[in-house]
């Protein structure tokens, strides 16, 4: 039954914010934003049709507020709620309350959120629907039956929280020696971060690429996918760069993968947009990692390479229960890379870098997209995540686009911070990553060997103009199989430090 939205409120900030509100500007629609105290002159408020203070800084005390948002929703007379990505974007509670509201949610049903973000309900789903998982526990275990597990799957293990998400709640145990007390730290971590302290076993897969493929369903038991993206390039599995294609996947690979995604989107009668995550080994074998039940933070890759927009699907979906084009209506196009730009310094293990923003200049020019909230001025605070701003390229081939990531990254500045586009003039130029001969564990130790040459922002810019005019002269060629987490985030300790 179709039903109109006409007003949206966005439960965001920063990037995402900006982002949905474009679409809801595109598209003829009022966009609400609700604020803390923190973002009272962000650009997200200014862009608004209106804007809702919800409390102070503190997540906990506003975005993550839900009676809070749904006030501001009924207040504005808004019909639809979207999350965008964080804060309440993956959490059922949330979902249900808005559901009960009488509002829609802009992403999964509320059960949906609830199956498969847990992770132990999300692996039995995925082997009744046919689809790969890794070897590992049939559940949370406790310290009673870890050894003997262990030995049964075989070492190195994860030990991953059964509440996790988005590369959090994981450690690496290579030996039996340290099972016991990781185990015990583990579940601790986890029930501080997610409220829930079960931690189950799986093998850890090595080297591997992270391959996730993007899936839009109707709810109705439809889906679609629409091509992956390469997430190999991280650090404490956190996505730095993404891309698509990815050059590890070829057609064979590809076709196998959108079948598994959309298996499994369609036995949780998947609806909106997200993604199923893979790790994919060297033999070209693939596994299912988990679903992140939301919109996505490289969404823009996918965006450039089938020529859809994403949030205008969502909006579509939501209004009709039924998708807005079938999967022969898109055909890839030509290759896109994403940078996230964080307030981080990848020469100091990606310290948090806080401070007001000076100097801003963004990047403009042919098949170059910056998503952003920042404006001269901006205050980078250890309250949010450290995503500054998305850089997203496109060309004709790998090759192209990394120039132009290249070049665009050299004209990019972002002054008062020390940001993770430091470290583009170096991997342009590296040979591994030119031939996407890299890995979820190639790029932390990359990293650490660039580090010991620092340079000025003028020797970057210089180092980023020969990078792209060497790619330039370069062919791609196609990519050869590839020869720890847990605790506090750095953003938080910060935090703690400046309260302190």
């Amino acid at each position: 039954m179709a039903r109109r939205i006409d007003t949206v409120l966005i439960a965001n900030r920063g990037e995402i914010a900006v982002r949905v509100i474009r679409a809801c500007r595109e598209t003829g629609r009022r966009a609400v934003v609700v604020y803390s105290e923190a973002d009272a002159d962000g650009l997200a408020v200014q862009l608004a049709d209106e804007a809702i203070c919800i409390g102070p800084p503190a997540g906990s005390k506003s975005y993550l507020r839900v009676e809070k948002v749904v006030a501001a929703a009924k207040a504005c007379g808004a019909q639809a709620i979207h999350p965008g990505y964080g804060f309440l974007s993956e959490r059922h509670e949330a979902a249900h309350a808005v559901e009960e509201a009488g509002l829609i949610w802009l992403g999964p049903r509320a059960e949906t959120i609830a199956v498969v973000g847990d992770k132990i309900q999300a692996r039995a789903i995925a082997r009744e629907a046919g689809v790969p998982v890794i070897p590992g526990s049939d559940g949370a275990i406790d310290p009673s039956q870890a050894l003997a597990l262990a030995e049964q799957i075989g070492y190195p293990l994860l030990l991953k929280a059964q509440g996790g998400g988005g590369g959090k709640g994981i450690r690496v145990v290579d030996d039996p020696q340290s099972l016991l007390t990781d185990l015990e730290r583990a579940s601790g971590e986890a029930e501080s971060a997610f409220g829930n302290a079960g931690v189950y076993l799986e093998r850890c897969v090595r080297p591997a690429r992270h391959i996730e493929v993007q899936i839009l369903g109707d709810g109705q038991g439809n889906a679609i996918h629409l091509g992956e993206r390469e997430c190999s390039l991280q650090r404490r599995q956190q996505k730095v760069l993404e891309e698509s294609p990815s050059p590890f996947v070829g057609p064979e690979l590809r076709e196998r993968l959108g079948k598994a995604a959309v298996a499994l989107a369609q036995a949780v009668r998947y609806r909106s947009a997200g993604t199923v995550e893979f790790l994919v080994d060297e033999a070209g074998e693939f596994y299912f990692l988990e679903v992140n039940a939301r919109l996505q933070v490289e969404h823009p890759v996918t965006e450039w390479v089938t020529g859809l927009d994403l949030v205008r699907a969502q909006l579509h979906v939501a209004e009709h229960d039924a998708l807005p084009f079938t999967q022969e209506a898109w055909q890839p196009r030509g290759h896109a890379i994403e940078l996230r730009v964080n307030a981080e310094d990848p020469a100091r293990g990606f310290a948090p870098s806080i401070g007001t923003i000076r100097g801003l200049r963004l990047p403009a020019g042919p098949f170059v997209r910056v998503d952003t909230a920042l404006i001269e001025g901006s205050e980078v605070t250890p309250y949010y995540d450290s995503l500054l701003a998305k850089l997203t390229v496109w060309g004709n081939t790998r090759a192209q686009a990394v120039e132009r990531l290249a070049a665009a990254s050299a004209a990019f500045r972002i002054g008062g911070v020390t940001t993770t586009l430091a470290l583009i003039p170096a991997l342009v130029a590296d040979p591994e990553f030119l031939t996407g001969a890299f890995h979820t564990a190639w790029l932390e130790p990359w990293v650490k060997r660039q580090s010991a040459t620092a340079l000025s922002p003028e020797e970057l810019e210089a180092a980023a103009v020969a990078a792209a005019l060497s790619a330039h002269t370069r062919q791609a060629a196609p990519a050869a199989a590839p020869s720890t987490a847990g605790g506090l985030s750095p953003w938080v300790l910060a935090g703690r430090r400046g309260r302190g």
